[in-house]
């Protein structure tokens, strides 16, 4: 529950903030699937919340492709196209390339063996039915995001990360590429140890096949 005087302290940015990650979190998840219609008084009532701030969420979703809002009728949810996941794939690959660029020779050895270890997982989610490949992905791109150091890039990333979530959620490499793939973690966590910030940038952007 949501208050405009509450917790969030009054702030419509906070508000809009929260509504937006609450309906983000539910498109990914496919609480919301596509098709369906998101109605703003009704998503206002539902949160305890004006309508200004679901507005403002509503219009950022539409910005990353989400949802498509129709004024005065309806927002609904957006379909993934295979050009969505074409495109979220090329750009996932590329700032996860300049994510491990920047962070490795910035990570401490405990930082780098963490990294490795994600990179562990990657491979192995290759090679496990109940694993899902898209989360390991995630948690490795995120971890080296984070610890870029660079404030526009995390920012970047920030803003991009619900629409690579939703558009990458089913996309993994063909089963034919198993061994290469996992192959691609082992020698990413190698390269992480070694500190060789340039071959992780490389391996980083194969492992979204870029």
């Amino acid at each position: 529950m949501y208050s405009d005087q509450s917790s969030l302290g009054g702030s419509k940015k906070l508000l809009a903030d929260a509504v937006f990650e609450h309906i983000g979190a539910q498109i990914v998840d496919g609480s919301l699937p596509a098709g369906h219609r998101i109605r703003d008084v009704d998503l206002a009532a539902e949160m305890h919340v004006s309508r200004t701030p679901v507005r403002e969420a509503l219009q950022r979703l539409e910005r990353l492709g989400l949802v498509t809002m129709y004024p005065s009728r309806y927002t609904e949810v957006t379909a993934v196209t295979p050009e969505m996941v074409e495109q979220a794939r090329e750009f996932a690959g590329y700032q996860a390339g300049v994510a491990a660029r920047m962070a490795v020779p910035r990570l401490t050895e405990q930082e780098r063996e963490h990294v490795a270890a994600l990179a562990d997982d990657l491979s192995a989610a290759h090679d496990d039915e109940d694993a899902h490949p898209a989360d390991a992905r995630w948690r490795l791109f995120a971890y080296l995001s984070d610890h870029s150091g660079n404030a526009q890039h995390e920012m970047l990333l920030g803003d991009a990360r619900l629409a690579l979530l939703r558009n990458l959620r089913a996309w993994e490499a063909p089963a034919s590429d198993g061994e290469r793939v996992q192959d691609i973690g082992r020698r990413l966590g190698e390269a992480v140890r070694r500190g060789d910030g340039d071959e992780a940038e490389r391996l980083a952007r194969a492992v979204y096949g870029v």
